[in-house]
C-alpha cells in the first residue's frame, strides 16, 4: 500500500482507520464544504456519489483541499464548527497552509 507521509492510501485515495478528520473539500461550483470523518477515502466516494450530505449533492466532482486529524471524535466535531463559522476569507487561509503530497 503507497504511504502519503505516514497515512497509507489506496488507489491513489488517502485511507485512515482510527483517527478523527476535519475536511474541506472544493465543490466544482467553487464552494467550500466542510466535514468530519473517521474514513477519508470512504467520505470522499460517499460525496462523490451523491451520497454525502446535502450540500454537497450535485456539487461534484470535488478536490479535497483541506485536512486536519484530531485526537477525538469530540475536537474533531468541535474543529469542524469552528471551521464551518469561519468567513471565507479564512478558510481559503487555511487551505493555503495545506500541502496535499501525493507523492
Amino acid at each position: 500500500m503507497k504511504q502519503m507521509g505516514n497515512i497509507p492510501m489506496k488507489q491513489g485515495i488517502l485511507f485512515m482507520v482510527n483517527d478523527h478528520f476535519v475536511y474541506m473539500l472544493k465543490c466544482k461550483d467553487n464552494t467550500l464544504y466542510t466535514g468530519y470523518t473517521t474514513d477519508v477515502a470512504h467520505r470522499l466516494m460517499v460525496h462523490e456519489s451523491g451520497k454525502g450530505a446535502k450540500y454537497t449533492r450535485g456539487r461534484g466532482p470535488f478536490e479535497l483541499v483541506y485536512l486536519e486529524t484530531l485526537a477525538s471524535k469530540g475536537d474533531a466535531l468541535r474543529r469542524e464548527m469552528q471551521i464551518k463559522k469561519l468567513p471565507r476569507e479564512a478558510k481559503l487561509s487555511l487551505v493555503a497552509t495545506y500541502q496535499r503530497n501525493d507523492d
